[in-house]
């Protein structure tokens, strides 16, 4: 009687420490999965990377870039877009070379056999509205502040810099749908951060990123990015602007 209690007792602690063992393996794991949430995506680690040397214009490095970039998932149009997207801000010789490399390294894995995913087009776009009108609204959605018809600054300086603005970034550019806000963002810091001497601009589309959806510890990886990519000068700069982002 005595050894079959005893039987029983070492059963149900075995089974409790079975049970005990799957609780912690499902606890490591959400803990692992919140992780891996907070961390940019191979996919936007290689966006990074390709915006930045496209406008550094360092085409040696962009190729293996490129090639990373669709090894990570990255989809030819998406990579077109991103391509297309930085002309905005760092002109069009930066982003046709950019786009020229990208052929190349098209052609090269066509040749290997290398069968790349080509991705969604732009699905259409409403104009029925006003397109000024849309673009003042994306920006309205992106920094999550009215903007005021009353013009200011640089805009009330030069009108037709704020109707570009409106009317062909945000409305032309950030409307069509390859990218989303987030990766939108992600393309446009990597080229400011690269260009140098565009500190306000930096500071206002990092607290971009921050309200579309991005985190702080991917922002600090995105500097990261940025140091391995570019250099350690333009990731310091990065850095302290981030920091002051942060803070406020």
């Amino acid at each position: 009687m005595k050894h079959l209690t005893m039987e029983i007792i070492n059963r149900k602690s075995i089974i409790l420490m079975f049970i005990a063992i799957i609780g912690m393996t499902g606890i490591i794991a959400a803990q692992q999965k919140t992780i891996s949430e907070k961390l940019l995506s191979p996919e936007e680690q290689s966006i990074i990377s390709i915006a930045a040397l496209t406008a550094k214009g360092d085409l040696e490095q962009l190729k293996p870039a490129l090639n990373t970039g669709l090894e990570n998932g990255l989809t030819i149009n998406e990579i077109k877009e991103v391509l297309v997207h930085l002309y905005a801000y760092c002109g069009f010789p930066r982003s046709i070379r950019g786009l020229q490399s990208f052929m190349q390294v098209l052609d090269e894995r066509k040749a290997k056999g290398i069968n790349d995913t080509l991705g969604n087009d732009a699905t259409s776009i409403d104009e029925t509205n006003n397109k000024y009108e849309r673009g003042k609204k994306i920006l309205e959605e992106l920094t999550q502040t009215p903007q005021s018809d009353t013009l200011k600054g640089y805009s009330a300086f030069a009108p037709t810099m704020d109707t570009f603005l409106k009317e062909h970034l945000f409305a032309d550019i950030f409307e069509r749908d390859v990218l989303n806000y987030q990766q939108r963002e992600l393309v446009t810091i990597s080229v400011i951060a690269t260009i140098n001497n565009a500190e306000p601009m930096l500071h206002s589309h990092l607290a971009i990123c921050l309200k579309v959806g991005l985190t702080s510890e991917q922002l600090q990886q995105f500097v990261g990015v940025i140091k391995s990519t570019i250099g350690k000068k333009e990731a310091k700069s990065a850095q302290k602007i981030l920091d002051e982002v942060l803070k406020s």
